[in-house]
């Protein structure tokens, strides 16, 4: 299920699903710990008898976002209950606090009570076990703990919309006209001797008034609100998270005396701030992709830490097919990521990411296959035994793209200080782990691991990104007066293409071949699949997208990895298995995937010469911008023959390719112009 509305603010991460319920809660770090584990956090609605959760397929939803903001618009209406509740979600830009405003109108003539349940079904740091919840009656909260990680729920209602019969005074340090403290709660136990949660509790409108439970527990709280005919009430919900109690209490009361609504507003201030404080002029651009660009610049900022981690995706269904997540830090995904940041104007988020990559360097010159948020190494399922010895178990793009991705960082912005400290400690021992970790026969990188982390052996897409971090190293050696390592570092990148022209194109098939592998008896074995992969022979500098061994490789993709259905779109290459939906590989050789589409895109822009050579590019955009969900939200690829989201959603990879070829589009276009005036 998608994880439709991602909020966060770089150490607290909170995504709903398209039912409208939380699902994943991390924190402090953005992908570690998640605090959800997937389990649902139900919102349900009680009127008049009548008691639903908004997972019942009679609730009409629309799941967007505000305008250029990470602050929700939400509505939820039942025409049988004659009600609609337009909901705003935040989560803090500074403070870790979600704040959660419910406008609920009343569409029929009589006066009603409307009472709103909030369901947490917590796995504290990650499990069920030892957690505590407990009802604490001076700030009519409820508290959930396990060691230094507390969660404090509470709620206000506006003051002309509290039910008579609720013996609750406003405090004198709450903000005029609300007021604040839960109405009802219960706390439980859950998966275990059969019982399924205090959410059960609250299916008659009336919770148990428990007040402590410890173990495996959740929680449910309520809020009432009286609403008189045709008219509208009001109601906020916040979740204050912190270390200790101290904490969580302190921005309790900062909601309850500035008032829920200013953090609501201060959060879309700023991301509109955010955003537009460096749009380029997307007026050459039809709506759909302006919005959609903007949409990913967004999407992308909450799957980044603020200790530097870019997160792949945070979308914890993934896990059950393997009881793992894509909740890390792929120092290729990274890089890319970064890359796009910095051409869409955007400069520290890169910084804290190349800084996270020093600290990660391996002390032979290398990076691993991936990390954890906070820096420690990740589960891999990379061998360090390959074929009766040891073998390196990396992805050797992983190490070039951060070297490449840096210099595109420093030529962009000239980032001097910066810069100099990673020269000696960063940039060198890349460079150099890179010159040696090459077969002295051919020139070519040794075998790896590839990009779609499948298959070992010298890859076309790694060979591009190894000349690449070659020749961003000599471009460094070169400002730093470094001749000699300049001299070492373009001999080093000019022995790999000339090892790629001599082994990996192939004449028969006029293209060139996906991977190479050398035989025991000293043969190569070739694979001539085509790959959309194969891109990266010409994205980072190796060949020019026009030559002609790279425009023939190019018509292949595009002839036998477009998908053949009313969806269209580019499939990774013929016959991938991941998440495969059809066995008619003649038709549809894989799930068409947003990156891979974007390839063929960001090509047709760096190839265009006339005007009319750019469409092909924008018609692949918007292909891209009508298959996002409604939130603007992109997942990793989609369906071929329903569009329907599959894998992770949202895909960081995705949204980064989407914003780096929109701004190729827009560089496109202005070449274009100049050279037919």
């Amino acid at each position: 299920m998608p994880r439709n509305l991602p909020l966060g603010n770089g150490n607290l991460l909170v995504a709903f699903d398209d039912n409208y319920q939380i699902r994943d809660l991390y924190w402090p770090h953005v992908g570690q710990d998640n605090h959800a584990l997937g389990h649902p956090f139900r919102l349900g609605v009680w009127l008049n008898g009548h008691f639903s959760w908004i997972d019942d397929s009679r609730w009409e939803k629309s799941l967007l976002y505000q305008t250029e903001t990470l602050v929700t618009n939400i509505t939820l209406k039942r025409q049988d209950l004659s009600i609609e509740i337009k909901v705003s979600d935040a989560v803090d830009f500074h403070e870790n606090l979600l704040v959660r405003r419910f406008e609920i109108k009343n569409l029929s003539e009589q006066e009603i009570e409307v009472r709103l349940f909030f369901h947490h079904d917590f796995h504290i740091a990650g499990y069920e076990v030892g957690d505590t919840a407990y009802y604490e009656p001076e700030r009519r909260a409820v508290f959930h703990y396990k060691g230094p990680r507390w969660f404090l729920v509470n709620g206000a209602v506006s003051s002309d919309s509290l039910m008579p019969n609720l013996d609750i005074t406003p405090t004198k340090d709450t903000f005029p006209g609300i007021v604040a403290g839960l109405h009802q709660w219960a706390c439980g136990l859950k998966e275990i001797h059969h019982l399924e949660g205090t959410w059960k509790d609250a299916e008659d409108g009336i919770l148990s008034g428990e007040s402590v439970a410890h173990g495996s527990v959740d929680s449910t709280v309520s809020l009432s609100v009286r609403i008189p005919g045709k008219a509208a009430g009001n109601a906020w919900y916040w979740m204050a998270i912190g270390e200790n109690f101290d904490q969580v209490v302190t921005l309790n009361r900062m909601v309850r005396q500035r008032g829920p609504e200013s953090f609501i507003k201060r959060a879309a201030a700023f991301w509109r701030l955010f955003l537009n404080s460096q749009l380029p002029d997307l007026s050459e651009v039809p709506e759909s992709v302006a919005d959609l660009y903007k949409r990913s610049l967004l999407v992308i900022r909450t799957q980044i830490d603020n200790g530097g981690a870019i997160i792949a995706a945070n979308d914890t269904d993934i896990s059950s097919a393997v009881r793992d997540t894509y909740s890390y830090m792929w120092p290729r995904d990274g890089a890319l990521v970064a890359n796009a940041l910095n051409r869409a104007g955007y400069l520290d988020l890169p910084r804290a990411f190349f800084q996270f990559t020093q600290r990660a360097l391996s002390s032979q010159g290398y990076l691993l296959h991936k990390y954890n948020p906070d820096g420690s190494l990740a589960s891999s399922w990379h061998a360090w035994y390959r074929n009766g010895k040891k073998d390196l178990p990396i992805q050797e793009d992983e190490t070039a793209l951060v070297l490449w991705a840096l210099w595109e960082h420093f030529d962009r912005f000239g980032d001097v200080y910066f810069i100099k400290p990673l020269y000696r400690s960063l940039i060198c021992p890349m460079a150099d782990f890179l010159v040696e970790f090459r077969d002295p026969a051919t020139g070519l990188p040794y075998p790896s691991y590839d990009l779609w982390e499948e298959r070992h052996g010298i890859l076309g897409w790694t060979v591009g990104s190894v000349y690449g971090g070659l020749r961003a190293a000599a471009n460094f050696a070169h400002a730093f007066g470094e001749t000699d390592l300049y001299e070492k570092y373009m001999q080093a990148a000019a022995d790999v293409k000339d090892g790629v022209d001599r082994h990996l194109w192939q004449a028969d098939t006029n293209s060139f071949a996906r991977m190479i592998n050398h035989k025991s008896d000293g043969s190569w074995e070739v694979d001539k699949t085509i790959d959309a992969s194969l891109v990266g022979l010409w994205q980072f500098g190796m060949y020019a997208p026009d030559d002609p061994k790279i425009t023939a490789t190019m018509q292949a993709i595009r002839e036998r990895l477009w998908v053949k259905t009313e969806v269209g779109g580019i499939a990774r290459y013929e016959n991938d298995r991941y998440h495969q939906i059809s066995q008619d590989i003649e038709n549809v050789p894989g799930n068409p995937w947003f990156i891979t589409t974007l390839w063929l895109a960001e090509w047709y822009a760096v190839t265009a010469q006339k005007p009319e050579d750019l469409q092909p590019s924008l018609e692949l955009l918007e292909w891209v911008s009508n298959r996002a969900l409604p939130s603007g939200v992109l997942a990793e690829q989609v369906n071929p023959y329903t569009n329907a989201p599959l894998s992770v959603s949202p895909l960081t990879w995705s949204h980064a390719v989407y914003v780096a070829t929109v701004q190729t589009y827009l560089e496109a276009i202005a070449r274009v112009q100049r050279s037919n005036t």
